[in-house]
């Protein structure tokens, strides 16, 4: 979703904005961005995604929920709220002491790119969520083209890996979750040019 600077707020104006607006908003320590509505591909991928994490976690019996995107994200280390596309919080959610509205604890985060977001997504987004202590995986998945990418790491303090997924006969194996889900259900229902 492209995203449209307006002035500087309180976490305070930030919230009731949001409530008189009935918009999404990243905020940017003070900072506003709308968020705009994203293509119809982008819609069903995060659809698929969300749909296939359910049915894995649900599979295993795991104590891990997916969220959807309509939950906001709190990174205090940044003072930033934003909302990812689909995030996975296992065990208690941490709502954020300053918002109750937004949680603050997610294992796995999924952005679905295009190209007016992919920079944001790859670039600063990627470190603000980096600042997370709970984060261990980072799913980034094209709507362009089937391409996953997806970055891991096994503890607070290991390096990233990258691993990258190409085609539709692929199965993407998110490990933080221990589960796997197939590029040709996470692609259900959309049609690429080409």
């Amino acid at each position: 979703m492209k995203a449209h600077k307006l002035p500087k707020f309180s976490l305070e104006e930030y919230i009731q904005h949001e409530i008189q607006t009935k918009q999404k908003h990243e905020f940017h320590d003070g900072a506003l961005f709308a968020l705009a509505g994203g293509s119809l591909e982008h819609a069903l991928l995060v659809g698929n995604i969300y749909a296939e994490l359910r049915n894995g976690l649900k599979a295993k019996n795991s104590n891990c929920k997916p969220i959807t995107s309509e939950a906001k994200l709190h990174i205090k280390k940044e003072n930033k709220y934003l909302y990812p596309d689909c995030m996975v919080v296992c065990g208690e959610i941490e709502k954020s002491e300053d918002h109750k509205e937004a949680l603050c604890n997610p294992m796995l985060i999924v952005e679905v790119l295009s190209k007016s977001t992919s920079e944001y997504d790859r670039g600063d987004k990627f470190y603000f969520y980096r600042q997370i202590p709970s984060l261990r995986e980072y799913v980034l998945i094209e709507q362009s083209r089937y391409v996953v990418e997806v970055f891991y790491k096994k503890s607070k303090n290991s390096l990233w890996s990258i691993s990258r997924y190409e085609g539709l006969a692929e199965n993407v194996k998110l490990q933080s979750l221990g589960i796997e889900v197939n590029m040709k259900d996470l692609y259900f229902d959309i049609k690429l040019d080409g």
